[in-house]
C-alpha cells in the first residue's frame, strides 16, 4: 500500500513540476514604458485590484513614469506622502530628457521612504508588487525602484486564548511576520539573535523566518532546518502546520515532533536554551525544534514560580496524562478479566451498576468516549458563547440521560468524566491521547492487564525510536542524561540552573560567562554594619 502511495506521490510531483509557472520566463524589465505596461497587463490579467498610475515628466512630458501597486495591501498615506506627492510636486517641472538623471533623482532625492530597493528582473518586480510594495518604472530604464509601503493593518497584540498564563507576559504572536519578529527582538536585545527570511510555496510565496541565537544554537541543527525547509516543494504554505508535516523526522507518528506556541516569552526561553524557531507570515503559531516529550508537561509559569510548586504541578500533569490514557482501559480489564482483585464491597457496587446495561463494558466505554469527543469537537467548532454552553449542558444532559435510559452505568460516566478532565491538563498531547486511548481500551478488552502492558511497552518502544532533528525524543530519560534532569519531572530552583540542556549540544552550555549563583544575605555582616 505504501509503495502505491509513494508512486502516486512521485507522479503528482512530476506533473506539478511540469505545469508550474516558471518565474524566469518573465524576462528582464523592458526599457520602454509601453512594453512594461503590456507585460504587466498580461501578467495581471483579470486582476482588478492592480493600480497603475502614469505620471509625465521631462521636457514636454516625454518621459513617462509608472507607479504600480496592489490596492488594499499598501498604506495609502505612505504611498501618497513618500511617493506620489514628491513626484507630482517636482518632476513635472523638470526639463531634462535624460531618463538616467531622473532615475537618480527619484532614488536619492524625491522618494522619501528609506526602504528603497533596485530590481532588474520582471519576476522580482512582480513579487514585490504582490507582497504589498510599490514599484516605480521609468521610460528608458531597464530597472525599477521598489518602495516599501506595506500596510501594517492586522490583529493587535493580545493574550492568546490557547495558552493562558497566571504569571508572565500577556503578549502573544499575531499574523504579521514583522510584528512577530519585533516581539522576539524586544525580549532578546542581542546582535547574536539571527533572523533569516526565505520564501516557500510556488504560488503563495509565503515569507518564512528562521530565528536562532548564534553561539547558542547548534550549527548542525540550524543547517538541518534550512535544508529541510529548502526541500519543501509545494504550491501553497498557509500555516506552520503544513511546514510541521514536511519537516518532522517521522511523519507517521501520533506524537508531536515539532513544538508550537503563541507566547512570546515561551519562545524567547526556547531560543535561549539553544533551539531554532520557524516563524510563518499569516499565522500566530511559531514552531520550535528540536522538540522533546518532556516539554509537553512543562509550562512557562513553572519558571516564574517556586521550584517546589512547579515540580508538584509537573508530576500532577504526568499523572493526568497517564490517567487520561489508562483509566478506561483499567476499568474494562478489571470488570471483564480480573474480578478477584476488586474488593468485595466495590464488587457489589459494580454488579448493581451493571444491572440492566445491554452492552458489555468495552462497548459501553467506547460509546461514552466517542460521545465525549463529539461534544468536545462541537464545542470547538461552534461560536465561542454557543460552544461553551453546548459543552457544559450537553455533557450534563447526555450523562444523566444515558444513566436514566440504562445505556451506561454511573461509574462509567464518572470514569469518562475524569478521563476528559485529565486529557485537558496536557494540551500538546491531547490529540495523541485521543487515539491512543482507544488502543489501550481494545488491548484491555482482549487480554486484560496483559494487553495493557503489551500496549504500554509498544508505545514506550515507539517513543524511544523517535528523534526530533537528531535529538532523542525521550531525552533526558532515554538516553539518561543526568546533567539535564534538573529541568525534567523535578525542577531545581532557577538560580541553580547554571547550565543549559546538554542534550541539545549547544556551543555555549553555561548560562552567562561563568554561570550565575543565588546571592545569599550575610545576616551577621549586616547586623555588624547596623
Amino acid at each position: 500500500m505504501f509503495g502505491r502511495i509513494r508512486e502516486r506521490y512521485r507522479e503528482a510531483k512530476h506533473k506539478f513540476a511540469n505545469v508550474r509557472v516558471d518565474a524566469s520566463s518573465y524576462g528582464p524589465i523592458p526599457g520602454k514604458i509601453k512594453a512594461v505596461q503590456a507585460r504587466l497587463d498580461e501578467i495581471f490579467s483579470q486582476c482588478n485590484d492592480l493600480v497603475i498610475k502614469e505620471i509625465s515628466c521631462g521636457k514636454d512630458g516625454r518621459i513617462k513614469i509608472l507607479v504600480v501597486h496592489i490596492e488594499g495591501i499598501v498604506d495609502r498615506r505612505l504611498l501618497n506622502q513618500d511617493v506620489i506627492h514628491p513626484i507630482l510636486d517636482y518632476l513635472p517641472s523638470v526639463q531634462s530628457e535624460d531618463s538616467s538623471s531622473i532615475y537618480q533623482q527619484l532614488s536619492k532625492c524625491i522618494v522619501i521612504s528609506s526602504d528603497i530597493k533596485e530590481v532588474h528582473e520582471m519576476w522580482q518586480a512582480v513579487n514585490f508588487i504582490v507582497s504589498g510594495d510599490a514599484v516605480i518604472f521609468i521610460d528608458g530604464e531597464d530597472r525599477a525602484l521598489v518602495v516599501g509601503v506595506k500596510s501594517p493593518e492586522g490583529r493587535q497584540v493580545e493574550e492568546p486564548d490557547t495558552e493562558t498564563s497566571i504569571r508572565g507576559s500577556r503578549e502573544g504572536f499575531v499574523e504579521n511576520l514583522p510584528t512577530n519578529m519585533v516581539l522576539i527582538r524586544k525580549r532578546i536585545k542581542n546582535p547574536d539573535l539571527k533572523m533569516e527570511i526565505m520564501q516557500l510555496g510556488e504560488r503563495t510565496k509565503t515569507d518564512i523566518c528562521i530565528c536562532y541565537i548564534k553561539g547558542l544554537a547548534n550549527e548542525e541543527i540550524v543547517r538541518e532546518v534550512k535544508e529541510r525547509l529548502g526541500k519543501i516543494n509545494t504550491d501553497a504554505i498557509l500555516d506552520t502546520g503544513i511546514i510541521e508535516q514536511y519537516i518532522a523526522d517521522n511523519r507517521l507518528t501520533l506524537f508531536p515532533l515539532v513544538g508550537n506556541s503563541e507566547k512570546c516569552d515561551k519562545l524567547a526561553g526556547k531560543l535561549l536554551e539553544g533551539r531554532v524557531a520557524i516563524i510563518c507570515d499569516g499565522t500566530p503559531y511559531v514552531l520550535t525544534v528540536p522538540y522533546l516529550f518532556i516539554e509537553s508537561i512543562q509550562a512557562t509559569d513553572d519558571y516564574f514560580d517556586h521550584a517546589f510548586f512547579a515540580s508538584f504541578m509537573r508530576l500532577l500533569r504526568l499523572l493526568a496524562l497517564l490517567t487520561s490514557n489508562l483509566l478506561p482501559a483499567l476499568y474494562v480489564a478489571l470488570v471483564v478479566f480480573h474480578h478477584t482483585v476488586i474488593p468485595f464491597k466495590l464488587m457489589i457496587t459494580l454488579a448493581a451498576s451493571q444491572q440492566g446495561i445491554p452492552f458489555p463494558p468495552f462497548i459501553e466505554a467506547l460509546l461514552m468516549i466517542i460521545a465525549f469527543e463529539l461534544l468536545r469537537e462541537a464545542g470547538v467548532r461552534m461560536p465561542r458563547p454557543i460552544g461553551q454552553a453546548l459543552s457544559i449542558v450537553g455533557a450534563i444532559v447526555l450523562g444523566e440521560a444515558s444513566v436514566a435510559a440504562g445505556i451506561a452505568s454511573n461509574l462509567m460516566v464518572i470514569i469518562v468524566a475524569i478521563t476528559a478532565v485529565c486529557s485537558f491538563v496536557v494540551p500538546p498531547l491531547i490529540r495523541a491521547t485521543m487515539l491512543i486511548r482507544f488502543v489501550f481500551l481494545a488491548a484491555a478488552n482482549f487480554l486484560g492487564f496483559l494487553g495493557i502492558m503489551v500496549a504500554v511497552v509498544a508505545v514506550f518502544t515507539h517513543l524511544c525510536t523517535l528523534r526530533s532533528f537528531g535529538i532523542p525524543y525521550l531525552a533526558p530519560f532515554s538516553p539518561l542524561t543526568a546533567h539535564d534532569l534538573k529541568d525534567s519531572l523535578i525542577m531545581v530552583p532557577i538560580w541553580a540552573m547554571i547550565t543549559r540542556p546538554k542534550i541539545l549540544r549547544q556551543q555555549e552550555n553555561v548560562r552567562g560567562v561563568k554561570g550565575s549563583k543565588r546571592q545569599e544575605v550575610d545576616k551577621g555582616r549586616d547586623s555588624q554594619k547596623g
